[in-house]
Formats: structure tokens, C-alpha cells, sequence
């Protein structure tokens, strides 16, 4: 799996920063993309992942040497759990089906609340700012609006762009989608929130990254 720093190239980050220039162009709104690499460590997935995949290899080794007793089962489980262990932390992507849907998608919910005040997403003029979190490990995206535009647009409306640009994630085609998702949220804002002639533009329109929690 490619890391935050990575999954855009140069020149389609180029094209994201334009994107979000052109569509904040026609509203006082601001928009703010952010990818991390993941939303969460998942540490009880990986350690019952890896319980559970040391317990079914321990049982077929036992069965081929022919010595399934708990004697030889126990050992063989501890010994091979550290290798499984391993295996969840080189390969985290094994951690999600252990860690269930609900988990992972309330996982990169609070994950984008949290870089939402992190960022200063919230100190915009008009209570206006708008952020597109893409979380890669999980492959899932969450919109998150300020209290100015939640009081007037309606929170499902992210919904179908988070769905929209998720399925894009899903089809290699994040850079396109994630431009098309940008354009749809500064058509919808500028209904709300036209362009002030006094207007300035007070978050980033470069993609912000974050790593993965250690």
C-alpha cells in the first residue's frame, strides 16, 4: 500500500490544488482535502488476528505430525504467534476484517473530526470550511463540513460525494474523482455561500497528509 506522501503524484497533486482553486473561485467557502494512511493502528484486531491465525496453523501442524495433543497445540501457538503477529504489522490491510466494518468506519469518522480541529479547518471568517478525508488503509472517505455549512446544506449530500469518491479510490481513479468530488462541493457551496469581493482564501489548497498512529 502506497503511503499518503506517495499516492498522488506531483503532477496530480497539481491538479487537486487546481481544482480546489477553481471551485473556491465561486464561494466564500473553503475546501480542504487531507489523505492519511490509515485511520487507526487497529491493535485489538491485530492481536486477535493473530491469536486466531497462530491457533488454525498450530492445529493443521499438529495434525501433520501426527501429535495433536494439548501438550504439543499450546506451545506451538505461542511460537507461532509472534511470526502471525508480524505478519499483521507488515501487512495491515489483514487487520480489517478483525476489526469489523462498524469499527473501521467510526474509526475514520473520529479520525476526521480529529484533523478537522487539528488542521484549523474551523477557524474560517463564516464558519465555511470544508474538509475531504481520505483515509487509504481502509480505503474510505469522510466529509466534514464547519457549523456554518451544516446549518445549511444537508449533511447527506457529503454522503453521496464520500460514496462517490470512495468508489473512485476502489477503481484507481482517485485523482479524477477526487477532482470531480472537489468541483461538487464548490457547486453546492456557492448556492449557499456565493464569492464575497472581500473574500480570502484561509486554508490550503494543497493536499494535507498525516501518518498512520504508531
Amino acid at each position: 500500500m502506497k503511503r499518503e506522501a506517495e499516492f498522488f503524484t506531483p503532477g496530480e497533486r497539481e491538479r487537486v490544488r487546481a481544482a480546489v482553486a477553481e471551485a473556491e473561485g465561486s464561494t466564500s467557502g473553503e475546501i480542504a482535502t487531507m489523505v492519511a494512511d490509515a485511520s487507526d493502528s487497529y491493535r485489538e484486531a491485530e492481536i486477535l488476528g493473530a491469536v486466531l491465525l497462530s491457533g488454525l496453523l498450530s492445529v493443521i501442524l499438529a495434525v501433520v505430525i501426527r501429535h495433536v495433543t494439548i501438550w504439543s497445540y499450546i506451545p506451538l501457538v505461542v511460537l507461532l504467534y509472534f511470526p502471525c503477529w508480524y505478519l499483521f504489522r507488515l501487512v495491515p490491510r489483514l487487520k480489517l476484517p478483525f476489526a469489523g466494518r462498524r469499527r473501521v468506519v467510526e474509526a475514520v469518522r473520529e479520525r476526521a473530526v480529529r484533523a478537522f480541529y487539528e488542521k484549523g479547518l474551523y477557524r474560517t471568517r463564516e464558519e465555511t470550511g470544508i474538509l475531504i478525508f481520505i483515509s487509504l488503509l481502509e480505503r474510505k472517505v469522510w466529509i466534514l463540513g464547519d457549523r456554518g455549512i451544516n446549518e445549511r446544506i444537508d449533511p447527506h449530500f457529503w454522503q453521496h460525494l464520500a460514496v462517490q469518491l470512495a468508489r473512485g479510490l476502489r477503481d484507481k481513479q482517485a485523482c479524477e474523482a477526487l477532482c470531480t468530488v472537489i468541483a461538487g462541493c464548490g457547486t453546492e457551496l456557492a448556492k449557499h455561500f456565493p464569492h464575497r469581493a472581500d473574500d480570502v482564501n484561509e486554508l490550503r489548497d494543497e493536499i494535507l497528509t498525516e501518518r498512520s498512529p504508531s
